[in-house]
């Protein structure tokens, strides 16, 4: 009898790991695009409160219309890509106030991350920012 019980057992054991297993590919998978997501996010961050900074000194000329500048940004941080390196494409927008509608100080900055591998369209965000005279000193 216990040695039918312990073949029982070794059965569901062997069932409960097959099962983890076959879950491994997924959660590399995953893993990966969280990653690279995560990394995106924090690129998008940085070139969005550049933009805003280079917004707000009014000491800076920015041209009229729409603006657009596609950078690629390594995920190292470098300038060349390093081994196992990631490039990440960095599409920068402005709009100046004739095109934004809102006021004739506010300015639209919109920057959108893509990387190889993920989707078409990546992470986007948009932001208004105001000139001051403030920062002119």
């Amino acid at each position: 009898m216990s040695l039918v019980e312990v073949s029982v057992a070794l059965f569901l054991l062997s069932l409960g790991v097959l099962g983890l297993i076959s879950l491994q590919p997924t959660a590399w998978s995953l893993s990966g695009k969280s990653d690279y997501l995560g990394r995106a996010s924090g690129i998008l961050s940085a070139q969005l409160q550049g933009t805003e900074a280079m917004i707000l000194n009014p000491n800076i000329s920015l041209p009229a219309g729409t603006n657009t500048a596609t950078t690629t940004v390594y995920a190292g941080g470098q300038s060349t890509a390093k081994g196992g390196d990631v490039a990440f494409t960095v599409t920068t927008t402005t709009d100046d106030p004739s095109i934004v509608g809102l006021g004739s100080n506010i300015w639209r900055a919109t920057v959108q991350v893509t990387w190889p591998g993920g989707t078409a369209q990546g992470i986007k965000e948009s932001l208004t920012v105001a000139r001051q005279q403030s920062f002119s000193q």
